[in-house]
């Protein structure tokens, strides 16, 4: 039988190991759809569990034990799909997922789509959009700052300020249709003066929301370019920062031809670090190559750290660099520069107090939750941009239009605004055709 990549219009039990596939005492299979309990009733020998209580029950399927395993009757709406449902906590043999994966099939279940229990919570309301995401970030968190930013998006901070920009957006878009529709009842007279006030404060909150890259550069991690001239030190940098041999370390100059990059973990923040070819004039078409490639990684780089040699002088890279003096121990950094050694170890510890005050500053930002992705970052910058046109037509039914759209443009980002009936809601407000 062909699967859908949809659900069908009457939802079919579905199941799926909710643990991951490595050697473990306990595997937890779950499932969810109308009907589930008649599936779990039949696996326990006629009787259901009490909702939400762990019970030891011997599991059987055509007369055959499948496992004695921990099993939990989650009756909706007040479940994580707002479905009907239950887990089985098996033990984690393979051959007994397996059997049992075929006992819930031959019971008339199905294997789950990929992300089918998050899209059925959210076509029940139990999630909305940003919410579903915001679980696959944490699903997929790999430091603590991750982790607190999808917990915090789980929980609803973001849906919670796209949802009071959606109920100001809905209030103007009400008095702008009343004003449309009924120029001649007695409106209150600063209305009018009153939308654009609004739809320009709209304006400014998304402007300076867009302005905040905290939660994406979170997400993705930051990038932090070691970049300087050949045989400076930059692959034993690399190497000292990450307690690893992962670059190529010799006496001769242009050993590293491309860029080498690695994951670390500097207080709780991912970085990406990517170490580079030498920076200088060459004939060598394979060095020059790597020099190119170089430059394109200083261009894109949260931070650089660039690394000046005894005998030279400091010529800037980027905005975002942090100058470092290197070999310290054969000649000491000029006053105030900061100088490493990692022959010695000596200025390590400085360099990473320094690159963590620049994480900070990179992290600061208002209370406001940021955005985390980029379909977060087009829908408000649609939204804003109508906006933007609503302040300036001079038509009032363009700028009903462009409200609008920008209501609409919010409400893609959540899955959840209904433009019409709201207006009907709000409408009410109105002494309209008494």
């Amino acid at each position: 039988m062909t699967r859908s990549s949809r659900p069908d219009h009457t939802p079919q039990v579905i199941f799926a190991l909710a643990t991951g596939p490595s050697r473990a005492a306990i595997a937890i299979m779950r499932a969810s759809g109308p009907g589930s309990d008649t599936i779990l009733r039949a696996l326990c020998n006629g009787h259901l569990p009490e909702p939400r209580r762990a019970s030891l029950r011997t599991l059987r399927h055509n007369e055959e034990v499948l496992d004695h395993a921990v099993a939990l009757w989650l009756p909706g709406p007040n479940s994580y799909t707002g479905e009907d449902g239950f887990e089985l906590h098996l033990h984690a043999g393979p051959a007994i997922i397996a059997r049992v994966a075929d006992a819930l099939t031959d019971l008339g279940s199905r294997p789950a789509e990929p992300g089918e229990f998050t899209r059925r919570a959210v076509q029940k309301g139990r999630l909305d959009l940003l919410q579903a995401e915001a679980i696959a970030d944490l699903v997929d968190s790999e430091t603590e700052s991750q982790r607190k930013q999808a917990l915090r998006q789980a929980d609803g901070a973001l849906s919670r300020l796209y949802d009071d920009w959606a109920q100001r957006l809905r209030l103007v878009l009400a008095h702008q249709e009343a004003l449309i529709d009924f120029p001649d009842e007695d409106l209150p007279q600063d209305v009018e003066d009153g939308l654009v006030e609004e739809i320009s404060k709209l304006h400014a909150e998304m402007s300076a929301h867009l302005q905040d890259n905290r939660g994406e550069l979170l997400r993705r991690g930051l990038t932090v370019v070691i970049a300087g001239s050949p045989n400076v030190g930059k692959s034993s940098l690399l190497n000292a920062l990450s307690g690893t041999d992962a670059a190529i370390v010799t006496h001769r100059a242009g050993t590293t031809r491309d860029a080498i990059a690695l994951d670390w973990i500097l207080d709780g923040v991912r970085l990406r670090l990517i170490d580079t070819a030498g920076l200088r004039e060459t004939e060598d078409e394979i060095e020059a190559e790597g020099i190119r490639r170089a430059l394109f990684h200083v261009k894109q780089a949260d931070v650089v750290l660039h690394l000046i040699g005894p005998d030279e002088s400091l010529e800037t890279l980027s905005g975002q660099e942090i100058p470092i003096r290197t070999k310290i121990d054969i000649a000491p950094a000029p006053p105030g520069m900061l100088g490493i050694s990692t022959q010695s170890g000596e200025g390590l510890d400085a360099l990473r107090q320094v690159l963590s005050e620049r994480l900070s500053e990179l992290m600061a930002g208002s209370a406001a939750p940021p955005l985390t992705r980029a379909r977060h970052r087009a829908g408000i910058q649609e939204a804003a941009t109508h906006l933007d046109q609503a302040r300036t037509a001079t038509w009032p039914e363009l700028r009903g239009e462009e409200l609008r759209l920008s209501m609409l443009a919010l409400g893609r980002l959540t899955g959840r605004v209904d433009v019409e009936s709201l207006l009907d809601a709000i409408f009410g407000q109105f002494c309209i055709g008494k």
